[in-house]
């Protein structure tokens, strides 16, 4: 089956989105990267506004760590990676770049329901679309484009924390549950049926951020699994549907404090040595 794959790179998914890219180039029909800085989401001054709004400056760390650090690293990654020595290594290649290495056809995505994309869908043949930490949603009609339909990695154990930051949620529960779950596609935020699900146990100091690297990472080999079946049976299967639970959107200034009583926290040093060596190392 071919996968036209769909992504925002970022520091939560950027090495397991590589890794899955160089491992199975083959199959892989068309690469659609988001541009976080989309004018239907107000561009980045519209999207810093609103999460000061919500948020507060509180939120602001993550937001460069998990987003702009890892922006900025790529456009410097041709030097860094000369002096690092890790031109050739997938995890340290920014997406586009390993796009163009392996030859696969990639585009910016500013509308993902447009009608650019269902052409782009067509025109590589892509047979099913997969959705790895990706931040637009798919409607009925853009799903109908892939003939084998669409699936999706999301670093929660569905129902529960459906949304963009699961991992900051995990953390406000008194005993975080920590897990990854590969589910159908729908047109409606992380509510398509179950394909499979997995607890982590994760270290009980994990920051928010460090939680949805590992996470993203242990949803890799589900992913595979998940393939490897659709392909035995020429259909992704339908999955095991569950309730729709409350949506988790982004913090408020409330559940920022409340995290920071809990003693827990959103990034810390470690996060952000690991976002400015995403082109340097493995």
């Amino acid at each position: 089956m071919r996968i036209a794959l769909f992504t925002l790179e970022s520091l939560p998914n950027a090495r397991a989105v590589r890794r899955f890219v160089a491992d199975n180039a083959a199959r892989i029909a068309f690469v659609g990267l988001s541009d976080p800085e989309r004018p239907s989401t107000g561009g980045l001054t519209g999207q810093v506004r609103r999460h000061l709004m919500r948020s507060g400056p509180g939120f602001l760390p993550y937001l460069a760590v998990n987003f702009g650090l890892p922006d900025l690293v790529r456009g410097l990654a041709p030097a860094t990676q000369a002096l690092a020595g890790s031109r050739d290594v997938p995890e340290a290649t920014p997406l586009r770049a390993l796009c163009r290495r392996l030859g696969l056809p990639h585009a910016t995505i500013t509308d993902v329901n447009g009608p650019e994309v269902t052409g782009q869908l067509r025109q590589h043949g892509a047979d099913l679309i997969l959705s790895f930490h990706f931040d637009q949603i798919f409607d009925a009609a853009t799903l109908a484009a892939a003939p084998g339909g669409g699936l999706n990695v999301h670093p929660s154990l569905l129902p529960r924390h459906r949304g963009p930051v699961p991992t900051l949620h995990a953390l406000l529960e008194d005993e975080p549950d920590f897990g990854v779950t590969v589910h159908r596609l729908a047109p409606a935020i992380d509510a398509g049926g179950i394909l499979a699900q997995a607890p982590v146990a994760l270290p009980a100091d994990v920051t928010a951020t460090r939680a949805a690297v590992l996470l993203h990472e242990a949803g890799r080999p589900l992913l595979e699994g998940v393939l490897a079946q659709a392909e035995r049976a020429g259909a992704l299967p339908e999955g095991r549907s569950v309730p729709v639970l409350p949506y988790c959107g982004f913090p408020t200034r409330g559940q920022l404090r409340d995290l920071k009583r809990r003693g827990r926290r959103l990034v810390d040093a470690g996060d952000l040595r690991e976002a400015l060596s995403l082109s340097l190392r493995p």
